[in-house]
């Protein structure tokens, strides 16, 4: 899977294809699905884990904010993969915050993270997955160096911009049918600057409820 997405030019990082190979996507995905291909996919509750190559387009927008010892916030974790991915870049002085609000796939995820490469890092508490609305971040252990969006905002949560570090970056996909990936650069000066990396689809950033529907 790494060395297609690094044929393809998707993964250009060094640090990114170690860390996307170290936590193996097979232990994230329901069982008896092709973990390795290039697609998203349901992970049940409305939800899916999204395709290698998103995954490794945010891990290399945020590589410079995930060294060693920065914070990051992982809204709408699922399944759990991509805070192990920060958990590693960010090593056990930093912390890796997931926040998903289906209690399920929190318990589901953190049982998967324990069986990855990331499970260090979770016994010591610098991975941490809470059940929470992430549209609100996780304030405890604000501010954060990255923060990560993993479904459709209709506007960037006003929280999140808030809980990002001066010298941060989120990056969340916003819109409702027409969606875009947007990069948001926070200043020293806590002035914010936003541009458009890729158009994508996603599903919608939304309340427990509306998320499961008739589920």
């Amino acid at each position: 899977m790494v060395e297609h997405l690094q044929h393809y030019g998707v993964i250009s990082s060094k640090r990114v294809a170690e860390v996307m190979a170290t936590i193996d996507r097979a232990l994230f995905v329901p069982d008896g699905t092709p973990a390795y291909v290039d697609s998203p996919m349901a992970i049940g509750y409305n939800a899916t884990i999204s395709a290698p190559h998103m995954h490794a387009t945010c891990l290399q927008l945020l590589e410079e904010h995930l060294k060693p010892g920065m914070h990051a916030l992982d809204v709408g974790s699922g399944t759990g993969y991509l805070t192990a991915c920060f958990a590693m870049m960010v090593g056990p002085q930093g912390r890796a915050v997931g926040v998903e609000h289906i209690p399920e796939l929190v318990m589901s995820s953190i049982k998967d993270i324990e069986k990855s490469a990331a499970a260090p890092l979770l016994r010591e508490s610098s991975l941490l997955m809470h059940v929470g609305d992430g549209r609100q971040g996780w304030p405890k252990f604000a501010p954060y160096d990255a923060i990560h969006v993993g479904a459709a905002a209709p506007e960037i949560p006003e929280p999140l911009i808030d809980q990002l570090k001066p010298g941060g970056r989120m990056v969340i996909p916003v819109g409702d049918m027409l969606q875009a990936l947007e990069v948001i650069d926070k200043d020293q000066d806590g002035s914010i600057s936003v541009r458009t990396e890729t158009c994508v689809s996603y599903v919608p950033l939304t309340s427990r409820d509306a998320q499961l529907g008739d589920y």
